[in-house]
């Protein structure tokens, strides 16, 4: 599970890119001005970003230059209808990691996307293992000592970042922003509520809890071995 932002401004292509990113079980978010994007993009840390080169308010190129001389670090797929080497070129000295042109296919932006997400320092694969937990991203399935475990989708997703960055402290602001991303539901007593319900499924009575409470900071997901 990633955070995406998708920044473009043809509606349809934007809404079918977040329904395929969507059942690949990432949490989307998208805008469709430069300005707005550029915006998200000093404001909140994604996982990846889909960036079209034309945009009203702010071009693609403008964005990405402004987001990497800030420091940004976030992988960066550029999609557009321009193809000449020299548009090629700019894109990739404006600080594009990939480049994708007009019209392509879900399979190909898929594909892309997951090999720029396997640079990032925090990925570690489709299959995750804590102790006896298992989870399997690709075939959507949790496991405690060999035995599923049904999971809601918040609760899978909130599972997954966890196992992702096992033995870091997140505070609640962090994990609402990064498994809640713009859900009108992203509430302190909504993430307490998911996390009631996931400690139940997946602790084992009279051992100790796999999420840990640090009380005054946050949460942590540790090893049960």
């Amino acid at each position: 599970m990633a955070k995406i932002l998708i920044v473009e401004d043809d509606v349809e292509l934007s809404q079918l890119v977040n329904r395929w990113l969507t059942s690949e079980h990432h949490n989307v978010e998208t805008v469709a001005d430069g300005a707005d994007g550029l915006s998200r993009l000093k404001a909140y840390q994604y996982d990846l970003v889909v960036l079209d080169w034309n945009l009203p308010g702010l071009t693609g190129p403008e964005i990405l230059q402004e987001y990497r001389q800030s420091g940004g670090s976030s992988p960066v797929l550029m999609l557009t209808g321009k193809n000449t080497i020299v548009d090629i070129e700019s894109g990739f000295k404006a600080g594009a990691d990939d480049y994708l042109t007009k019209p392509f296919h879900a399979r190909e932006l898929t594909a892309r996307i997951g090999a720029l997400l396997r640079r990032g320092p925090s990925y570690l694969g489709d299959v995750l293992k804590v102790g006896t937990l298992e989870l399997d991203r690709g075939k959507y399935i949790v496991k405690r000592m060999g035995e599923e475990i049904q999971l809601l989708p918040k609760e899978f997703s909130l599972l997954e970042f966890l196992m992702r960055n096992q033995n870091r402290v997140f505070s609640s602001e962090m994990l609402l922003e990064k498994v809640w991303a713009n859900d009108t539901d992203a509430t302190a007593d909504a993430l307490t509520s998911c996390m009631k319900r996931l400690r139940k499924k997946i602790d084992t009575e009279g051992a100790p809890p796999l999420i840990k409470t640090i009380h005054g900071v946050g949460y942590k997901l540790v090893s049960d071995i």
